[in-house]
């Protein structure tokens, strides 16, 4: 994956498909990490 190739959603895709959780803006991306932490 490279910053100036393909768009925001193929890369979210991409992601996605590998497995990450993927939250569409910051305030989602901190819901994931409080989700992500509290598992370990």
């Amino acid at each position: 994956m490279q910053a100036s190739e393909g768009t925001a959603q193929a890369k979210m895709d991409a992601l996605r498909d590998a497995g990450a959780r993927v939250g569409l803006n910051p305030t989602a991306a901190g819901a994931l990490m409080v989700e992500v932490v509290a598992g370990l």
